[in-house]
């Protein structure tokens, strides 16, 4: 079950450092779950919240004998607040595995609990690279972020988008992104004509796509967060971008499936590449939609979703591998080389950088049934983060 917790003072952390409650004395695993529940990054939080709850609704709550807990905690999006919520869940609530953690500098700041503690952290949502590195107890179900811009980069090639301006948010997971675009659009022939960042905070994409337009490339590359897609798409309109012929291709985090509805029509014929569409057919999609629908007042599930949904399968495979065993390196060595068929597609947990290896789909926003969907129509087998080591 889902509790929510009000945040606490982590009492006596300095004095008694990281010391995890004993495996045997637990008849309940605790998991701990942080996410940005408040602040401008809440669309993560209740997306991760509404997968995990998902797959508890339809997996059950024991696993292994073990009845499982999951804690919610706030951490509103700043990172001091997601390190500490994470000491006071290993401290004071004896969690045996984290997950969550909705931005890159979030998951970063758990690295130092983890190797103190010994204990997993399914990453649902962060992106970059980078992060995986930083702790042995790292594993993520949701992507490295290059994993989907590789795959546009060779698709535009072969659809004769050979100049291309790519446009990116100026932070971890975009540099990232325009880094595995541009080095396999250039190794399948294409050329970048310009490379343009803009600000993360408070973006106002006009300037920068009357630099697009006035380039003249084939098509403009593009990666925005989650959330300010439709921002990014009505500009592009409104700045004559589609009416000069310039084409729109994208990593699937601008054409959200959480708020593509609400873009109307300028998202039709957008193409993107991405891991998930809700639209994905497959059996465990259609139950995992349904599950989702049913208990988050008819919302459609995204990415973000899947991220939390998968996380939590994780966590059962290794505790039924562990046959109950909360040991965190038994955990980490049972989640390596997992691998399951989700609602995404087919997954597998790289045994060498516990980073996650899947499908990736090419899709066209289309209107189906009177809504908009991403439609899928091309696969790319089993795609790595390029930047994994």
């Amino acid at each position: 079950m889902i509790t929510r917790r009000t945040l606490m003072a982590a009492a006596g952390l300095a004095m008694g450092g990281l010391v995890a409650i004993p495996a045997s004395a637990q008849e309940t695993v605790k998991i701990g779950l942080i996410l940005p529940m408040t602040g401008p990054f809440a669309s993560t939080g209740r997306q991760v919240e509404a997968g995990v709850k998902a797959y508890m609704a339809l997996n059950g709550d024991t696993v292994a004998g073990k009845k499982i807990e999951v804690v919610l905690r706030d951490d509103g999006g700043v990172a001091d607040q997601t390190r500490r919520i994470a000491q006071e869940l290993v401290v004071n609530d004896g969690a045996k595995m984290l997950m969550g953690f909705g931005l890159t500098p979030l998951a970063m700041s758990v690295a130092p609990v983890l190797n103190q503690a010994k204990i997993p952290a399914i990453i649902t949502s962060a992106t970059t690279s980078a992060i995986m590195p930083q702790s042995q107890y790292y594993v993520r179900t949701s992507m490295g972020g290059p994993q989907s811009a590789v795959p546009v980069a060779t698709w535009a090639v072969q659809n004769n988008l050979k100049k291309v301006v790519t446009l990116v948010s100026d932070y971890g997971p975009g540099i990232d992104i325009e880094q595995g675009f541009t080095n396999q659009f250039k190794k399948d022939g294409g050329t970048i004509v310009e490379a343009i960042r803009v600000p993360l905070a408070n973006p106002d994409f006009a300037p920068f796509l009357q630099r697009v337009r006035d380039a003249k490339p084939d098509a403009v590359f593009a990666f925005v967060p989650a959330g300010i897609g439709a921002q990014f798409m009505k500009q592009y309109v409104d700045r004559g971008l589609a009416d000069a012929g310039i084409k729109l291709i994208a990593t699937g985090d601008v054409t959200d499936d959480d708020l593509l509805n609400g873009m109307g029509p300028v998202a039709k014929g957008v193409i993107t590449g991405h891991f998930y569409s809700a639209l994905h057919d497959s059996p465990e999609n259609k139950a995992f939609v349904a599950q989702v629908k049913k208990a988050a007042n008819n919302m459609r599930p995204n990415f973000m979703g899947v991220g939390g949904y998968d996380a939590m399968t994780l966590a059962y495979m290794a505790l039924k591998k562990t046959n109950g065993d909360t040991d965190g390196t038994k955990l980490i060595e049972a989640m390596k080389g997992a691998t399951w068929v989700s609602p995404r597609g087919p997954i597998t947990i790289d045994p060498a950088t516990r980073d996650i290896v899947q499908d990736i789909y090419m899709r066209e926003v289309k209107e189906v049934n009177g809504e908009l969907y991403n439609v899928e129509f091309a696969t790319f087998p089993k795609i790595k983060d390029p930047n994994a080591k």
